[in-house]
This record gives structure tokens, sequence and C-alpha cells, in this order.
């Protein structure tokens, strides 16, 4: 049975990395871990896997403030056109008027700011995690 994945987006390659490990710390191999570097990355990301057809993203968790298409329009994006993934939003800079513009078009789970508490990450997953 594949497994299913999470997908981190955020420009900043430690911030990647360190989601990466904390993720996989809680979570084991119970899931994939996918990263991506900007939006654009990120939607290749998803089509390549939808259309694999082995595995499911359930949980994107995503920057706001990154160059190209920031985090509120990627995560509207991917709600269009899969509203069942669990959107997170991760930022030190979102305003809040991104913020509530994801909360109604995209069902965004939770925003989170930096520096983040791994507690409280983890708990925003499980809890989304939990409605899937």
């Amino acid at each position: 049975m594949p497994k299913p994945v999470i997908l981190c987006v955020d420009d900043e390659v430690v911030i990647l990395n360190s989601l990466k490990i904390q993720l996989k710390k809680e979570f084991g191999d119970a899931y994939l871990y996918e990263v991506a570097e900007n939006a654009d990355e990120a939607l290749e990301i998803i089509e390549e896997i939808q259309e694999e057809d082995e595995s499911d993203i359930f949980v994107i968790v995503s920057d706001w403030l990154m160059p190209g298409i920031k985090g509120d329009e990627f995560l509207i994006r991917v709600h269009q056109k899969y509203p069942k993934i669990v959107k997170v939003m991760l930022t030190g800079q979102a305003d809040e008027v991104a913020i509530a513009r994801v909360k109604e078009q995209a069902n965004l789970h939770r925003c989170l700011y930096k520096p983040w508490d791994r507690k409280e990450l983890v708990e925003t997953l499980k809890s989304g995690l939990a409605k899937i």
C-alpha cells in the first residue's frame, strides 16, 4: 500500500530541512515527505504524485512569502483542484488579508507563525490528518 505524502513548501532550504527532520522524528515511516522551494515546483510535484496514482498528498505545509506565486494563491489553486488536501500555512510575515482569503477560499486548516513550535506543528498536522 502506498504511503500518503506530506508536502512542505518554502523558499528557504534550512526551513524545509528542519520541517522534514521534525516530521520524520514524529511520524517516522508512516508518510513520504516531499519538499519544494517554490509554488511552481510544488505544483509539479503534486501533479506527478496524482498522475502516478500510487500515493496521495494528505497535507501541505506552505510558506506565504515566496518568490513567484505567494502561498495564499498557491493554496487556493491547490484547493480548487484537490479540495481534500489539508492546508497549513507556516509564515513569518503573511498579512491578515492573505490569511483570511485562504481560510475562506481554500479551507485553510491552520496558520502557524515562524519560528514555529514543534509540538504545535505536530498537533496541527495530527488534527488535520484526523479530518481525512
